[in-house]
């Protein structure tokens, strides 16, 4: 839809502009976190299509610059701006300008502030001398964060030492950052809208300094800083307020009032109350989950990356995981494991297809199951949302390479259902089960100590569990996000092979046939998996050999359990020394058995440790099963995989606009162009 259009006042459109707001006030948070670069070149970009009305053309002219060294500074700016930063979403690896430095400088040097802003990235947009600093991770390991400003001397074990410190006291690390001192101590920088502490105390009381005892950290000094980010928490709690204002019932504007708590004080105890009362609110017309989400880019895994989303609820697709949710408590126990180490009870969540308006941050999924809090999922529940817009969205003439001619009809007609039935599955089932084992407070179990479940990994009973204050984030860390995903991703595996799940998307009749629509549906899912398990090839770093991506981590090991189930389940096809023809062969006529099977194997074991806070078993485990062999996958397939690469989506994103006069919200959408890229986000006015 293009062009302005205009809707009367409503609490439908109220609510959405106000949390559309909120969401895009954190934009310059997104970029202080990913680097200190981010945000004078977000800045160069809107100035200079500020500076000269969205006319390039003419800018280009003004500055002596080439037309086609212009297409590549424009392809680098929608990508900047389609990842909030010089950074991939999606790989955390650094991505420089395909025109030249001197088109950069010529662009600037037309607009004295544009200038300034390019001045002001000190050599950050196309520096690549040191390789370490092309990635996101530790300080100590060489690589780029901004999670621990000015601390570049600071290593991982101070990281885990504050880390259990905070874990100790009950100080939540998802709004804050960490830095280290020229003198050796420690500031916690907590984001909100105060500068000092709320003359109430703060989530553990009113003291801000603390002297160390004991432990690695004996000696020194910790304090509590408020006020990070504070313009942006300040502006983002006022439209959080105007959203309250106009919610649709008393929950949601509790849920918005609990927001603008934390917002505005820094509680995360308070963000806790606003997951609260998010889960409570079923069936809304407008789904909207703002704050400090997903722990993925954060070096340590548990600081979070500013997030928000506003949208409309998509009724006629919702019905279809209404009906997955209805049937989630017969599916779970079809699982690989028993009772023991499952939710008492499942608790029902909110399953709802959504029509995104805005998703405001360094990128944007297809699925979401929130609150990550392990206290709140556990006894209170959590929620699911399938983002439909982002799920059907395609490039045109998308190549689809690794698939056979003989896959490729069905791998094309069915993959968007199959996508669809994988992430409604992953979300509600995949991080939706489980039961962590834990001594809850004290001397209290929420299992029987006495005669402890026995793991069908080894047949013995369990001998490790949480501890009172530990949670799976904390106990595993770095790896959490990608064991997670990992975990999720083989649940879907394994529950799409049964086919009244089919049935409920509307394939089949529910009864087994490997042959017709649903199977159909199951084959193109499995296969897939696999394609995207070769395709994470991209996010090795063979420098480095790490993963910069926590999905794709999990795809290239279930890629890997797939090639290493029995009966020739799954091969890579090729005659070619070069591997110029690989493909996937999967024979569909072994899902139902050794692909299954194979699926099972891994999936138990990985949820067996992650409830059983088997840190170390799980840990060495499930870094075998990502381990990339260098010569063969970290060589030769990865270099194919690389000729092969399609260009990752990048969504231009609507804007509305309030008129308080006449009382109506005006919806402005932008063509799907580098120039509607940029339009639209210098009309955001941020």
């Amino acid at each position: 839809m293009r062009g302005n259009n205009a809707y009367e006042r409503g609490v439908v459109w109220l609510m959405l502009t106000y949390n559309y707001r909120a969401a895009f006030a954190g934009t310059r948070i997104v970029l202080r976190q990913i680097s200190p670069e981010s945000e004078p070149i977000f800045d160069l970009i809107l100035t200079l299509h500020k500076s000269t009305n969205g006319d390039w053309t003419a800018l280009a002219k003004k500055a002596g610059v080439q037309e086609d060294e212009l297409t590549r500074f424009l392809e680098y700016a929608a990508m900047f701006l389609g990842n909030n930063g010089n950074y991939k979403s999606f790989g955390d690896s650094k991505f420089i300008p395909r025109c030249s430095e001197k088109t950069v400088a010529a662009l600037a040097s037309t607009s004295p502030e544009a200038n300034k802003f390019y001045e002001a990235t000190k050599g950050g947009i196309f520096s690549s001398s040191n390789p370490a600093m092309m990635h996101l991770g530790y300080p100590d390991d060489g690589h780029m964060t901004t999670y621990y400003p000015e601390s570049s001397h600071i290593i991982k074990d101070e990281i885990k030492a504050v880390s259990d410190w905070m874990e100790s006291k009950g100080l939540l690390p998802e709004n804050n950052r960490l830095r280290k001192t020229s003198e050796g101590n420690y500031e916690i920088l907590i984001a909100s809208a105060v500068k000092e502490i709320p003359s109430e105390g703060g989530d553990i009381g009113k003291q801000t300094e603390f002297a160390v005892d004991d432990g690695p950290l004996k000696s020194k000094t910790i304090k509590l800083v408020y006020g990070d980010y504070a313009e942006e928490m300040k502006n983002i709690t006022a439209f959080i307020n105007g959203a309250a204002e106009n919610a649709e019932n008393d929950t949601q504007k509790k849920m918005h009032e609990a927001y603008s708590k934390s917002f505005e004080s820094g509680s995360l105890e308070a963000f806790k109350d606003s997951q609260r009362y998010w889960i409570k609110d079923k069936g809304p017309m407008v789904e909207s989950n703002i704050g400090f989400i997903e722990t993925y880019r954060d070096p340590a895994g548990i600081r979070g990356e500013w997030e928000g989303f506003a949208s409309m609820v998509n009724l006629e697709r919702t019905r279809a995981f209404g009906e997955l949710v209805k049937n989630a408590p017969k599916l779970i126990p079809l699982l690989p494991w028993g009772s023991e180490f499952e939710k008492d009870k499942f608790l029902s969540p909110d399953f709802t297809s959504l029509e995104v308006l805005t998703f405001a941050g360094s990128g944007i999924p297809a699925g979401i199951n929130i609150p990550n809090y392990d206290d709140i999922r556990q006894t209170e529940g959590f929620k699911n949302v399938s983002l439909g817009n982002v799920l059907s969205a395609k490039a045109p003439d998308e190549k689809i390479p690794f698939i056979r001619d003989e896959d490729l009809e069905v791998y094309k007609k069915q993959r968007d259902a199959s996508f669809e039935v994988q992430v409604g599955l992953h979300e509600l089932t995949g991080h939706g089960c489980g039961k962590l084992l834990q001594e809850t407070s004290p001397g209290t179990y929420n299992f029987d100590k006495e005669n402890p479940p026995v793991s069908p990994v080894d047949n013995k009973p369990i001998t490790t569990w949480y501890k009172p204050g530990q949670t799976w984030g904390s106990v595993f860390g770095s790896i959490a996000a990608s064991y997670e995903e990992c975990r999720a991703e083989l649940v879907a595996m394994h529950l799409s092979c049964e086919f009244p799940v089919l049935k409920i998307f509307g394939f089949g009749d529910g009864s087994e046939d490997i042959n017709g629509e649903a199977g159909d549906v199951l084959f193109a899912s499995y296969l897939s998996m696999a394609r995207a398990g070769l395709a994470s090839l991209e996010m090795w770093d063979p420098k480095s050999q790490k993963w910069g991506q926590a999905h794709s981590q999990a795809r290239f090991s279930i890629l890997k359990c797939f090639l290493e189930a029995e009966d020739d389940f799954c091969k890579l096809d090729y005659k070619q020394d070069d591997l110029s023809d690989l493909t996937i062969k999967l024979d569909r006529s072994k899902i139902l058995t050794a692909g299954r099977d194979a699926v099972a194997k891994y999936l138990q074991k990985l949820h067996i440790y992650k409830s059983t806070a088997d840190v170390k078993t799980g840990t060495d485990f499930y870094v075998h099963m990502t381990t990339v062999d260098t010569e063969f996958w970290g060589k030769k397939v990865r270099d194919i995989v690389l000729k092969n690469k399609q260009p990752r989506k990048v969504f231009v994103q609507a804007n509305t606009s309030l008129d308080e006069a006449s009382g109506k919200v005006s919806i402005k959408h932008y063509e799907a162009s580098l120039n509607g890229m940029i339009e639209s986000w210098v009309e955001r006015d941020l």
